[in-house]
């Protein structure tokens, strides 16, 4: 079984994933349940930082909710980096808020852990089911039960300096050959900038190579999940990224241990030409410095011989915890927020895509060099790694990044880093 990509146009959530699942009320948000709830409380946990003006949204929000059901709203601000263990510990001890903001990677692993209730037929007696944005419906879904609402989204594309790109002809990049063209051009003439950033802990940036050379993270085969990191497809995806630093020389020794965050940072000096840079980036980039307005667009991450290769897309869901008295009224919250005027607020105060299609229209109508190509990333090639509890472990691990910095610096070839990866993934995924 594959949950990694699937077109936006096939999605038929009702039908395509049998949803069945069982919520108390009706499920449409104007039951008495939501909308007869005066001197009720609804306890919120949203992540923050992800929105600037949070506070001044969610009083907004707040005032919206009690003129629609009579309840009162209580946020609490949670920080990313606590969030997770006071998850845990919340669960341990049946202290879950009603509703959460969950992040994509950790909606599966709370709703195996009995945290979360089911909301798949309220989305579809709401008549949500065909306008959620696929990737984000794969990564909340476990057991074929809908756990997490699309919120929002990002999704990492190819962000260039457009300006060194037109001083030298350069075209965007849409084969792994031009990739490579345009790194040697950018080289020669800008011998002291990077032509392609490769950073090697930053594991959301080298799946795309993977995917984009017809390889898979891991899939899941019987009741076993069995790793494709190690097949010859995704040796030649990594390998080929890999190889702009080791080969090519178009990155830097010093790369070798960068997070995301530094290939912002070098970006935003220009320092860089090319670079995997998520969606939300361009304005903390111009953030940090002025002068690189207009100087840099995005373009789809492109497959080996063309087309998009799938890009991972990180964001979150909001989810409905078995903890909550008023389940009608959780969803009341859950569909005010993710759809219609909310939705589109916090896509333009935050800078990432909501999760309904139809909201992502004028983004994808859109002629902006920052906008349409990240649009087009989403909708036509956003990806999800494996949709399982014990994939986090894996990420804790931390088993993709080791490989790539074994290859980067040259403690391990292409094969043997992914091979052990690969017995790693396994072992950790099949709980070994």
């Amino acid at each position: 079984m594959n949950k990694r990509f699937l077109p936006i146009a096939a999605l038929g959530l009702a039908a395509a994933l049998g949803l069945t699942a069982c919520s108390s009320g009706s499920g449409d948000g104007s039951g008495d349940g939501a909308t007869n709830a005066e001197g009720q409380t609804l306890t919120v946990w949203i992540m923050e930082g992800t929105n600037p003006d949070s506070e001044a949204y969610f009083d907004e929000v707040g005032d919206a909710f009690t003129e629609k059901t009579g309840a009162k709203l209580d946020v609490e601000f949670v920080q990313w980096a606590d969030a997770h263990d006071r998850f845990v510990t919340s669960i341990a001890g049946g202290t879950t808020p009603d509703v959460a903001e969950t992040g994509t990677t950790w909606t599966a692993e709370f709703a195996d852990a009995g945290a979360l209730a089911p909301i798949g037929d309220y989305v579809d007696e709401a008549g949500l089911g065909d306008d959620l944005v696929e990737g984000l419906v794969t990564a909340g879904t476990y057991d074929d039960e809908l756990y997490g609402m699309p919120w929002y989204a990002g999704v990492r594309s190819l962000v260039y300096r457009a300006d060194i790109f037109e001083e030298l002809g350069i075209e965007a990049p849409t084969t792994w050959d031009e990739i490579v063209a345009a790194g040697d051009k950018i080289k020669a003439a800008h011998p002291d900038m990077m032509p392609f950033a490769v950073p090697g802990d930053a594991e959301f940036g080298v799946y795309p190579w993977v995917w984009g050379a017809g390889g898979e993270v891991s899939t899941l085969e019987g009741d076993e999940w069995v790793s494709g990191m190690a097949s010859p497809e995704s040796q030649e995806g990594i390998g080929f990224y890999t190889g702009l630093a080791t080969e090519h020389g178009f990155s830097s020794a010093g790369a070798t241990t960068w997070k995301e965050t530094d290939v912002l940072d070098n970006f935003a000096q220009g320092n860089i030409a090319m670079a995997l840079m998520g969606s939300w980036t361009p304005a903390a980039i111009v953030e940090k410095n002025a002068e690189m307005e207009g100087k840099f667009a995005a373009t789809p991450i492109p497959g080996k011989d063309g087309g998009i290769a799938p890009s991972v897309l990180g964001g979150s869901h909001l989810s409905m915890f078995e903890t909550a008295e008023n389940k009608d009224l959780a969803w009341a919250f859950i569909e005010l927020m993710t759809t219609g005027e909310f939705a589109e607020k916090w896509g333009e105060q935050s800078g990432y895509f909501p999760g309904q299609t139809s909201l992502l229209d004028d983004a994808i109508a859109s002629d902006d060099p920052l906008v349409q190509p990240f649009a087009q990333q989403m909708v036509e090639g956003g990806g999800t790694v494996p949709v399982t509890p014990t994939f986090g472990a894996v990420q804790a691990k931390k088993t993709t990044n080791t490989a790539m910095q074994a290859i980067l610096s040259g403690q391990k070839t292409v094969e043997q880093a992914l091979t052990d990866a690969a017995a790693e993934m396994d072992e950790i995924m099949n709980g070994n």
